[in-house]
């Protein structure tokens, strides 16, 4: 009883945090640009100011926060270079994962894998993008799970929120997340064990990505937000 009565410790409040704010720039509810302060996200987040910088900080060192001393703190702008290298080393990663985790499935993630490219298919059917990418998500983890590699699966879990973001707004406008089609091909690759054609597909997957990086300029005039130049490189606080 004493232990379940434990105080939550800072770095647990720090990552919740972390995770909100992270959600709601990813999802678009602190929009690029946004001027963020960090007695408003507290109370907003009904944490104290301290858990709040730190998550700041951190995103700042992951890109979807700028701030200059004394002046401002905000949102960064999608910048069509930054989010295609995110997007390429994000592919890179997924490729690795794919190679090393495909020998190691089992009957267990192959239907887990099926199971989450209907709730995929579905969704896309329902023009739902956020359940899309949910379940995309998903069944991708299927695979970096497998493989073990917890390096890959911090790289991406760290560069996926700066393409999620494009990546939302250009399939809200479009009403596609892509293709279930596509899945169904990398699953039955991985289900038969062939590791090359998993590998390819896989690429073919994040290469579109990519691609969608290109029209982060678009994704700025569509908003009504001029698009950055460039993010200031940042630097630990």
């Amino acid at each position: 009883m004493d232990d379940a009565l434990r105080p939550v410790g800072r770095t647990l409040l720090r990552d919740r945090a972390y995770e909100s704010l992270r959600e709601a720039i990813v999802r678009g509810d602190l929009a690029p640009g946004a001027l963020l302060k960090d007695a408003d996200l507290a109370d907003r987040l009904g944490l104290s100011r301290a858990p709040v910088r730190d998550a700041l900080a951190r995103l700042t060192v992951e890109g979807l926060v700028e701030t200059k001393p004394q002046s401002y703190t905000r949102v960064t702008r999608p910048v069509t270079r930054i989010v295609r290298d995110a997007a390429s080393v994000v592919r890179v990663m997924h490729e690795l994962a794919a190679r090393t985790a495909v020998p190691l499935l089992g009957p267990g993630a192959i239907r887990a894998m099926r199971e989450a490219n209907e709730r995929f298919a579905a969704a896309v059917r329902a023009s739902d993008v956020e359940a899309a990418l949910d379940a995309d998500d998903e069944l991708h983890q299927v695979l970096v799970g497998a493989s073990g590699n917890h390096a890959a699966a911090a790289t991406i879990d760290r560069y996926t929120p700066l393409i999620r973001r494009v990546e939302r707004r250009l399939f809200g406008d479009s009403g596609s997340c892509g293709s279930a089609e596509l899945h169904a091909r990398l699953i039955d690759a991985c289900a038969a064990g062939d590791v090359e054609e998993a590998v390819r597909i896989t690429s073919e997957i994040w290469t579109a990505l990519e691609q969608l990086a290109d029209d982060a300029t678009e994704v700025a005039e569509v908003t009504g937000i001029p698009a950055a130049s460039g993010v200031p490189a940042p630097s630990e606080p």
